[in-house]
């Protein structure tokens, strides 16, 4: 498949490849640390809990999930999804998914920021839970771009 990206292809999906490795690191890691930082809330172990999320934050999560959309966005032009391509439903899947994995992204961030200000409202169990959404996530858009069932 070249497109027009070219020879340029391959090298652009490896990297699409490389950075979701990266974000679904962050994003299992990310919602570990909520679960510690809550129980750690009123206590000195909270503001540790702080500084590791916020490295998280600004030196994995962002930065892959920015370039995770960048380059998935060039790769969806390359194979004609603007343009009204056929076949493509699973292309259609998959950015829905990736979608809502990116709310996912802004809800834990956001919670991480609550948490920070001593604000968690989530039952333990709860919290733990939802921990693994991005495993389920990542499971179905791996299909979806491997498989192509539709």
């Amino acid at each position: 498949m070249t497109g027009w990206l070219g020879n340029a292809y391959l090298w652009v999906k490896a990297f699409h490849i490389i950075f979701v490795i990266f974000w679904m690191a962050g994003l299992f890691l990310l919602p570990r640390y909520l679960v510690h930082h809550q129980e750690a809330l009123g206590t000195p172990e909270a503001v540790a809990w702080e500084k590791r999320e916020g490295t998280l934050r600004r030196m994995i999560l962002s930065p892959s999930m920015i370039l995770v959309w960048l380059l998935g966005i060039a790769l969806a032009a390359n194979v004609g999804l603007f343009d009204g391509q056929p076949g493509l439903g699973w292309l259609h899947a998959k950015l829905l998914l990736v979608l809502a994995l990116s709310g996912y992204h802004g809800w834990a961030v956001g919670y991480s920021k609550k948490l920070a200000k001593g604000q968690g409202n989530i039952a333990p169990r709860r919290l733990r839970m939802l921990n693994e959404i991005p495993a389920l996530a990542a499971v179905l858009i791996v299909i979806l771009a491997v498989v192509k069932p539709f």
